[in-house]
């Protein structure tokens, strides 16, 4: 990103892009100067095109991935749409990254679980990768991960990966089971039965709304401490630098002092979950 002005757009071509579902593109980026973008898992790039806007995506490639970067496109407007259009070989612009992303020192020397639901998986992707390329900073890894159906899975080849790795606990829920699935059908709390989570584990949810509150119950049960449990909030983001106030929930803006927030400093913030 150019220091000099925080809203000039810096250009990244399109190096692949793959359907994943049939709302979600997979977009393989390198910033068109051939430098490598410096970031950290869970920080969010302003992703856009002249004449159609920008919109929040989080990085969804590790940092220790270097050259090139992931950002997954939901078609859900008229930017998004837009984006979604574009081939291999073709441009888009990037602001960022912003905010603060996961707090790996917190996390490094811990057991880890991370449970991200649908979409969730993508700014995960980021700190999954990390994990995996730095196993040995990290003890016990826990995945949970949870879809509507079997169809809305993201990044097969890594899902795929992750069932047969040794090191990482995968465990995964459709909300719907389809012909031929043989998994876990239920919500993303069900995973919970599945494997013994120890009250000291550190905890990254990503999801919907609507599963936080859930989530966060099954964690209090176990004792697991607020200070301990991290949320991405990335949602509500506009300038993605606090000028706007767009994302701004009380005295917290999402794009500035987040978008990874402790649930202890978040709990007051009731619409925060």
């Amino acid at each position: 990103m150019t220091k000099e002005n925080i809203f000039l757009p810096q250009e990244a071509k399109i190096l692949r892009v793959e359907k994943t579902t049939g709302l979600e593109r997979i977009f393989t980026l390198r910033l068109a100067d051939g430098s490598s973008l410096s970031f950290e898992p869970g920080q969010i790039l302003e992703v856009g095109l002249f004449g159609y806007g920008e919109i929040p995506i989080g990085v969804a490639s590790s940092p220790t991935r270097k050259k090139t970067f992931d950002i997954v496109v939901r078609s859900v407007g008229r930017v998004s749409q837009a984006l979604n259009r574009l081939s291999e070989g073709d441009s888009l612009f990037i602001r960022g990254p912003w905010g603060k992303g996961f707090p790996l020192e917190n996390l490094r020397g811990h057991d880890l679980l991370i449970i991200a639901g649908g979409i969730g998986l993508c700014p995960t992707r980021s700190l999954i990768q990390y994990i995996l390329d730095r196993r040995q900073e990290f003890k016990r890894f826990i995945l949970f991960y949870g879809a509507r159906d079997p169809q809305q899975q993201l990044f097969a080849h890594d899902l795929a990966d992750w069932r047969q790795a040794k090191d990482v606990e995968y465990h995964e829920t459709v909300d719907r089971g389809t012909p031929g699935w043989q998994g876990n059908v239920g919500v993303i709390t069900t995973l919970f039965s599945k494997t013994p989570i120890e009250a000291d584990t550190r905890v990254v949810i990503c999801g919907p709304p609507i599963m936080f509150k859930f989530v966060i119950r099954e964690l209090d049960k176990l004792g697991v401490a607020p200070e301990n449990i991290f949320v991405d909030l990335e949602r509500r983001m506009k300038c993605g630098v606090g000028k706007c106030g767009h994302c701004q929930i009380n005295d917290q803006y999402v794009c500035t002092d987040g978008p990874v927030f402790s649930l202890a400093q978040i709990a007051p913030l009731e619409e925060a979950i």
